[in-house]
């Protein structure tokens, strides 16, 4: 029965010491947290701005998807050197390890989606390939009525509006000067 109280002593002073080891780190990580929140959201407005500034009107959301993009990778590498500064440095590498894995898996089972929006913004970006632009894609002959960043849609000359995915498209098609309807 001696034990009892010395084992209970003895657990209670190390539970009192890793709260003291704690206490500055936990500090330490609600400061970074708040200067890192203040320089993402910085970060973050800046690039929102110039990507603004560069993809406008219908391109707006090719600018949408590379802040957010940014922003997922900014605050990832937040969460992990939190993770670090709190003194849980092992759990950050498995972390960032297992996300990387994840992002693998992820990437190929999403590969035709991936391919479509790359298409998309090398659609977007390409300066002979505009709505109202008569082409000719994948057998399809007519007007570009919308460029999206997974789908483009023309409208045939039979009146029909036809939906095609990017990737069926970009590098496939031909400019049709005949009835030009972009002037």
């Amino acid at each position: 029965m001696t034990q009892l109280p010395s084992l209970l002593a003895g657990s209670i002073t190390d539970f009192v010491e890793s709260i003291a080891v704690a206490i500055p780190r936990l500090l330490s990580g609600a400061v970074f947290l708040a200067l890192a929140y203040v320089t993402v959201r910085l970060v973050l407005s800046v690039v929102r701005a110039s990507i603004h500034r560069v993809y406008v009107g219908d391109r707006e959301l090719v600018g949408d998807l590379i802040v957010t993009l940014v922003a997922i990778f900014l605050w990832f590498g937040v969460a992990l050197t939190f993770l670090k500064i709190v003194g849980m440095g092992d759990i950050a590498a498995s972390l960032g390890t297992a996300v990387g894995f994840i992002a693998l898996g992820v990437s190929y089972a999403l590969s035709e989606m991936i391919e479509d929006t790359v298409a998309g913004v090398y659609l977007l970006r390409d300066p002979d390939f505009n709505v109202g632009y008569r082409v000719e894609a994948k057998g399809v002959t007519g007007t570009v009525a919308a460029i999206e960043l997974r789908k483009t849609r023309i409208d045939t000359d039979g009146g029909d509006r036809v939906v095609l995915a990017n990737r069926e498209i970009e590098g496939k098609w031909t400019y049709d000067e005949s009835g030009d309807a972009a002037g």
